[in-house]
């Protein structure tokens, strides 16, 4: 943990406890905590997973998404890479509005938000500045922001808030969470490029300047992510998983799962069971 910072001011304080976390490669569990927690992801590699039950979920965070821990709630989290996260525990007894109680109620994993996204990351900026009487009433000013926008119930806005036509983060959120929702469906360059107002090689551009791969890899992943799910929890023959999922073939399957896993999809499945 890099810093724990009380949020609020002396007179009027509401304790919203933010620490900067960094993380390297590795598996991690947390306990459960008594207040729920608003998850930032600010900065590393795109490619962290929480544990579900008995396995790590095929959707990833990335910089740029925002995660919501409820109280009493342990997890687990696997990072591939630099992790660099913001963390705000969020006071239970100050959830007082019905939005907040429901929004801080359920785990919800790597959403987009932009809004306490871009404050989380407007108050870590100045943290880090130079003192002045300046600064602080503008940190002040936003932490009044963060404050108000948590406790009144994050992302209660919804979708229709944030208008996804024009290219944003928020828009290249939404397609990979489309994306990852239902990886069988074609996902071509062009129909991704046009949701984003883009063309297709400022779309690829962009997507991999964001995300570290271009639209193509990531398509395959998730539909790869999904076929591991599939091969360890079902019975569905290879030959149906890979026609679920949207590969030409059964071959043309096995070969992009051995390229990823190192090994057959049966051979995967059978170290599993």
């Amino acid at each position: 943990m890099i810093a724990d910072i009380p949020l609020g001011d002396p007179v009027n304080l509401v304790p919203l406890l933010s620490a900067r976390w960094r993380q390297f490669i590795g598996s991690y569990e947390l306990p459960a905590l008594i207040d729920p927690v608003f998850v930032v992801h600010v900065g590393g590699k795109p490619d962290t997973r929480l544990w579900q039950a008995d396995h790590w979920s095929a959707s990833r965070s990335v910089p740029g998404c925002a995660t919501i821990v409820p109280a009493g709630v342990s997890t687990g989290w696997r990072i591939d890479g630099e992790l660099d996260v913001v963390t705000v525990s969020v006071p239970i007894g100050e959830l007082t509005q019905q939005s907040a109680v429901d929004q801080f109620r359920a785990m919800r994993f790597a959403f987009a938000d932009p809004l306490g996204i871009a404050l989380t990351r407007l108050i870590l900026g100045e943290l880090y500045g130079a003192q002045t009487q300046e600064r602080a009433a503008y940190i002040g000013t936003l932490l009044d922001a963060l404050k108000a926008y948590t406790l009144r119930g994050v992302a209660s806005g919804g979708d229709a808030a944030f208008p996804s036509a024009d290219f944003s983060a928020y828009c290249i959120h939404q397609i990979m969470n489309d994306t990852l929702a239902h990886p069988e469906e074609a996902h071509t360059l062009d129909a991704l490029a046009a949701r984003a107002g883009l063309t297709a090689s400022h779309f690829c551009r962009v997507f991999k300047k964001a995300i570290g791969t271009t639209p193509h890899q990531y398509v395959m992943k998730a539909r790869l992510e999904r076929a591991r799910d599939l091969l360890g929890a079902s019975d569905m023959s290879i030959a149906a998983i890979a026609d679920q999922l949207g590969f030409t073939s059964q071959s043309h399957f096995t070969r992009a799962f051995r390229y990823h896993a190192g090994q057959t999809p049966s051979g995967w499945r059978q170290t599993i069971q």
